[in-house]
Formats: C-alpha cells, sequence, structure tokens
C-alpha cells in the first residue's frame, strides 16, 4: 500500500503528489545578520533521527505549502497543517 499524506485541503493523497522542501523549524536570519548566519542557514543542515517537522508542497494537488511531522526513522506521519495557517514562531522565523 502507498503511503498516504491527509492534506488538509485534498483529503488522503499519495505521498508522490508531494515535494518534501526540509526541516521546519530552520530560522531564517534577519536581513542585515553577518555573512557567517545567512552561510549557515543556506549549507549547513542537520539530518534528524527520529521525529519532526518537515516543509512539504503539494505540487500535484492544491499546490499548498503544509507542515507534516512524521518520523525519519519509520516515516510514521503524526500530523499534517498548512503552513499558512502557522505563527512565525512554529514557522522558525524570527523577527
Amino acid at each position: 500500500m502507498a503511503s498516504l499524506i491527509a492534506c488538509p485541503h485534498c483529503g488522503p493523497r499519495p505521498k508522490e503528489e508531494f515535494t518534501v522542501r526540509g526541516d521546519a523549524g530552520i530560522a531564517r536570519p534577519v536581513p542585515d545578520a553577518g555573512e557567517d548566519a545567512w552561510y549557515a542557514y543556506v549549507y549547513l543542515r542537520d539530518n534528524p533521527r527520529g521525529r519532526h517537522k518537515e516543509h512539504w508542497h503539494h505540487t500535484s494537488g492544491c499546490r499548498r505549502w503544509l507542515v507534516v511531522e512524521r518520523d525519519t526513522m519509520t516515516h510514521a506521519i503524526y500530523a499534517v497543517s498548512d503552513a499558512g495557517t502557522q505563527d512565525a514562531s512554529t514557522r522558525g522565523e524570527t523577527a
């Protein structure tokens, strides 16, 4: 059976309809942050093991960005929400 992601707009859809962007908890530096902060933001990423949140794009469906909470070891999906409805602290943005 195919892995399904419960899109809040389209209902359960096969994971092949989605594109993964990556970690949803990374904070974007302020525009005048130093070169080291921007380098770390663009190039340095952790590869977490276990449960964490990721940005997914429903490319072949509603074309909305979602936050998918899943386990990177078991691929179990615990929660899916629309990325646009989350506040800045949940999305990993800084003021």
